[in-house]
């Protein structure tokens, strides 16, 4: 998957190049995501963002018009993504599950991060749901089948 990873500090760049593993092409900026920023996600699958970023409508759909399809939050917040407006652009959204962060040292959790995150992209790219991790609109396969066992998964 083409990645560009926004608001990148020097003591993520290791753990996200270790996570990753080089399955996915992703490119590390320094710069935090914006309208003047947005370009850089051209000819990009997925952004990776952080809680300061600026994932309003107005980015979202600017990133949409560029082939953005997935954004993956480095963090359990996600009140910095307007998800109704990621929703209308048919953009899937991912977080950090709060539970893979419980119990870790200050020193672990750039690491976490970066492992959740790679996941969240490795799922995408396998068409697979991301549990926990999965923040959108409709109900995602795990919760569904405990619902309905006999439904057919959802992919998102």
């Amino acid at each position: 998957m083409r990645v560009v990873a926004y608001s990148i500090k020097s003591f993520e760049k290791e753990p996200l190049a270790i996570a990753n593993n080089k399955k996915h092409d992703i490119t590390l900026i320094s710069n935090s995501l914006g309208s003047e920023t947005a370009s850089y996600a051209a000819g990009k699958e997925a952004v990776i963002v952080f809680s300061e970023d600026d994932v309003s409508a107005q980015v979202i759909n600017r990133l949409a018009d560029l082939g953005v399809k997935f954004i993956a939050t480095r963090s359990t917040a996600t009140r910095h993504i307007d998800q109704e407006a990621a929703n209308l652009r048919n953009i899937k959204i991912a977080n950090v599950p709060l539970e893979a962060l419980l119990a870790l040292s200050e020193k672990e959790l750039p690491m976490a991060l970066a492992v959740e995150t790679i996941v969240n992209l490795d799922k995408w790219q396998q068409k697979k749901c991301l549990g926990n991790a999965c923040v959108c609109s409709r109900s995602c396969d795990q919760a569904h089948s405990l619902l309905n066992p006999n439904s057919k998964p959802q992919h998102h």
